[in-house]
């Protein structure tokens, strides 16, 4: 066991008596040690009830013949970040993360691991720790949060202000929405980032079988918790580690889910910088082969009309990956935490997933893909939109360039914006930002001054999985490094064509080459892991995470 380097009779008593006064009996030094990596904090109702979530798993451990220890990391809360400088430090959150588990778990010589994570970059910082250390290891989503009184959400929240700020709604019903809409425990209840990334995590194979989609406060998601213990002891007698079961496959059909299911370009964002640690040969031309072409079969929101919650009530989502897998979308042949493959996982779920919320794909809600990934002068190394279809499929406007969230912010609050209009936000990107912030404030203001379908918005930062409209982010490469998105001015001409996946200005080159030669970079305050950050993060097109190389 790893973990004789800390437990090991008697060369390491003084480790043992360390131990023993945090509670350690004589036959626990014997036993598989396992960290559970807890994000529990009251920062946010995604996260304040996972530390009863971490008795429970340390409960089961306890009673399979290992022995627990709950450690805890970060969290940073995106819905209260957004729109503030605080949104700098969200994806930076998630390489802090991935580096505490990694750097707790190799000190303390665990033998295993369990990650319990809820808001948005919890689940790819707690998957990128487990990659990283290679030992048994299982994710375990925290859950997701019921709908608010009239079927409100932290959206509703979001684009209520943009109705205030248009006058749509007074200061008293704004407020009414900011009591009734958030209620609970969970992760934001739409398709958004976290709820996206559970899916994915279970596709991959690193968490448990039909734990992606339960409700936080449910006896169902405290079960999850109790069958976790025989299943990590199960992998550590079998040996099956994190590179067992993540593999470019489980990563494939991942993408493919995700896809058909309109899910948060942000999974793309966190997918990458998982195929960039196991050295994984996908990118972003990769993922458009496999992605681009398939439909949209969800109503589920930000554009849909349903929430998570209601597809869970609908029998989740075991009877749709089986359906997946009868019609050779994907194979589920890669294993996964149980030691059984996904198809095998899936032997006794009855394939009947029609419902009103996951459509026939015959009769797809779209024929095309919500995501797409475009390339051009734009974007030379790619970008990420995410077009639902209500807006088109071609958007050819005039730029309204802004060099900051903040002033796009209150622009858009302030003025009337002429139709036809793209708005750019530059300098966002992960050194520009620095932290490369999403862009859910302006995008929810658009919407709430109901001018969505007239405008289209692109940016090198990136998405809330709650953004919704005609919007390109992730452009790569970003304006503070010379990308081609620094050097468009206020009226340039600019196509957006999600039906040909490419992303242009109406500049030649020679013109592009010329506006370059004047061209001044913006340089933001970076200060601490901020500056860090500018310095060692990778393309946004690489998964913008740390550069460990």
């Amino acid at each position: 066991m790893k973990s004789n380097l800390i437990t090991k009779w008697p060369e390491k008593v003084t480790n043992r008596a360390m131990l023993r006064a945090v509670g350690y009996k004589t036959n626990d030094f014997y036993k598989n040690q396992i960290g559970v990596a807890s994000t529990w904090s009251n920062l946010t109702p995604c996260n304040n009830h996972i530390n009863i979530l971490a008795k429970a798993v340390e409960y089961s451990i306890n009673n399979n013949n290992c022995k627990s220890t709950i450690f805890n990391t970060i969290t940073v809360s995106d819905g209260i970040s957004n729109g503030n400088i605080g949104m700098k430090y969200s994806l930076i959150s998630r390489e802090i993360i991935s580096n505490s588990i990694e750097t707790v778990c190799n000190a303390q010589s665990f033998d295993g691991l369990i990650c319990i994570g809820g808001c948005d970059k919890n689940i790819p910082g707690c998957i990128l720790g487990i990659c990283k250390l290679n030992i048994p290891s299982i994710f375990l989503y925290s859950g997701t949060i019921l709908p608010g009184k009239n079927r409100t959400d932290i959206v509703s929240v979001f684009e209520s202000l943009g109705k205030f700020f248009s006058k749509k709604i007074n200061k008293n019903e704004l407020e009414i929405v900011e009591k009734e809409s958030i209620i609970g425990s969970g992760s934001c209840g739409g398709l958004y980032t976290a709820n996206s990334m559970a899916i994915v995590a279970e596709i991959l194979g690193i968490s448990i079988p039909n734990s992606s989609l339960k409700n936080a406060q449910s006896i169902n998601k405290i079960l999850d918790c109790l069958n976790i213990g025989k299943l990590i002891n199960n992998l550590l007698i079998e040996k099956i580690k994190p590179s067992d079961i993540i593999n470019k496959n489980s990563i494939l059909e991942s993408l493919k889910i995700i896809s058909l299911l309109g899910g948060s370009t942000n999974c793309i964002l966190h997918l990458l910088s998982i195929i960039n640690i196991l050295k994984i040969d996908i990118d972003l031309k990769k993922i458009s082969e496999v992605t681009n072409n398939l439909p949209t079969i969800s109503d589920l929101k930000p554009s849909g009309k349903f929430f998570i919650s209601d597809l869970i009530n609908a029998g989740g989502i075991q009877k749709f990956l089986k359906f997946l897998i009868e019609i050779n979308i994907i194979k589920g042949n890669n294993i996964t935490v149980t030691g059984k493959t996904l198809k095998d996982n899936l032997k006794n779920i009855k394939i009947n997933y029609f419902n009103k919320i996951l459509k026939d794909l015959n009769f797809p809600l779209k024929k095309t893909n919500q995501i797409k990934i475009l390339f051009g002068n734009i974007s030379i190394n790619g970008s990420i939109a995410k077009i639902s279809g209500k807006e088109g499929e071609i958007f050819i406007g005039k730029a309204l360039v802004f060099n900051s969230e903040e002033e796009a912010i209150y622009f858009i609050y302030n003025n009337n914006i002429i139709k036809k209009s793209i708005i750019v936000i530059r300098y966002e990107g992960p050194k520009g930002g620095p932290g490369m912030r999403e862009m859910l404030t302006p995008t929810s203001a658009l919407i709430g001054k109901g001018i969505k379908n007239d405008v289209a918005l692109i940016t090198d930062g990136r998405f809330s999985g709650g953004s919704h409209g005609f919007v390109v982010g992730h452009i790569c490469p970003e304006a503070y490094e010379k990308g081609n998105i620094s050097i468009i001015n206020n009226n340039d001409l600019i196509i957006i064509d999600t039906k040909n996946n490419f992303i242009n200005l109406f500049l030649n080159k020679k013109n592009i080459l010329n506006r370059k030669k004047n061209l001044i970079i913006i340089n933001n305050l970076s200060i601490g892991i901020l500056n860090l950050y500018r310095k060692f993060s990778l393309k946004s097109s690489k998964g913008a995470s740390f550069d460990y190389e």
